[in-house]
């Protein structure tokens, strides 16, 4: 098999491209494109009110990510609204859209709050799903029969926030939570056949990038069904700013030609069957401390790994244990 074959191979997740792509997972359960439209409820965390801890997470700023639209002040309906017109301009083929409970800890309130919250979001036209970001520490039995309820009606998928897999870089950046914990909430959310997604950082204080490959097999016995991965960035105001400018060489900060391969091989051992959602994380411009990738944009290096994975002739699973069988030519 060689790189100018791509487009006569195909893969066991069922497309040509050479990782399991979450647009084209979406795309074969719709038979269109599906928009993610995010959405601030005004939620908080157990770690930022007191009840863990205090500040949050080191590397955290909400703002980073959120959209112009998000805000607490406005309705759901008000911001899903928003968020449609604001992704019309680019995403224009766009038919349906899930609704993405994004900022902070989107099950950390009583039951009938999200109730309330949730069903919102799902009465509004051309809304076919949820999206619920939330913490390990932040689900019980009763939240999760709640979500099996909606997930038997809708597309839905609980996705949490892991991060890293070792205790001592969740102690560091302050997480409030094991990885214990994490694998607990994963496999009971699963068990009741959920959607389950996580999240990873890769680059926190303390970790090299041995550990941080040693992962793929660790993540990879999870039942999970999307993941997201992203670099560390540092975001100004920050808890983790500060320890960047004090110790900065226990920090791993990847140049975007080292990320590349490394993340190569990262996906060459990453269990083929779970969705990838994102393969890096981009805040504007000025919330970065330091910009080290210049002025890249995120579809871009979507471009530019899967051509990398077309030279060296390798996809997401062709090195994971078990093998994944071999793509078939069509």
């Amino acid at each position: 098999m060689t790189a100018n074959l791509k487009d006569k191979i195909l893969y066991p997740w069922g497309h040509d491209r050479r990782f399991n792509a979450y647009s084209n997972y979406l795309r074969n359960i719709y038979g269109a494109r599906i928009q993610k439209v995010s959405i601030d409820a005004g939620f908080t965390c157990p770690n930022r009110d007191g009840t863990k801890g205090t500040g949050g997470c080191t590397y955290c700023n909400n703002d980073a990510f959120n959209p112009s639209y998000c805000t607490p002040e406005k309705s759901i309906n008000q911001q899903i609204g928003e968020g449609i017109k604001f992704h019309k301009w680019r995403y224009s083929r766009a038919v349906s859209y899930l609704a993405y409970f994004q900022a902070y800890s989107n099950t950390y309130a009583p039951l009938e709050k999200l109730r309330e919250l949730f069903h919102e979001a799902l009465s509004y036209p051309g809304v076919v799903g949820l999206i619920i970001g939330t913490r390990p520490d932040c689900i019980d039995k009763e939240k999760l029969d709640f979500l099996k309820e909606i997930s038997e009606k809708y597309y839905l998928v609980v996705e949490y926030g892991i991060e890293s897999c070792y205790n001592k870089t969740l102690k560091r950046i302050n997480r409030g939570h094991t990885f214990e914990e994490a694998v607990n909430a994963v496999k009971t959310t699963d068990e009741l056949g959920i959607n389950t997604g996580a999240h990873f950082i890769f680059g926190l204080p303390g970790e090299t990038k041995e550990e941080m490959l040693a992962e793929t097999e660790i993540i990879s016995r999870l039942p999970l069904k999307t993941v997201k991965f992203h670099q560390l960035q540092i975001i100004k105001g920050t808890a983790i700013e500060e320890e960047f400018r004090k110790n900065p060489n226990t920090f791993h900060s990847f140049s975007w030609d080292e990320y590349l391969e490394f993340f190569i091989k990262f996906l060459e051992r990453l269990n083929p069957a779970f969705i990838v959602e994102r393969f890096t994380g981009e805040a504007p411009p000025g919330f970065l401390t330091k910009n080290m990738w210049g002025k890249k944009r995120t579809d871009q290096i979507v471009n530019l790994i899967e051509k990398r994975l077309e030279e060296l002739d390798t996809w997401q699973g062709k090195l994971y244990n078990p093998p994944l069988p071999k793509p078939l030519s069509i």
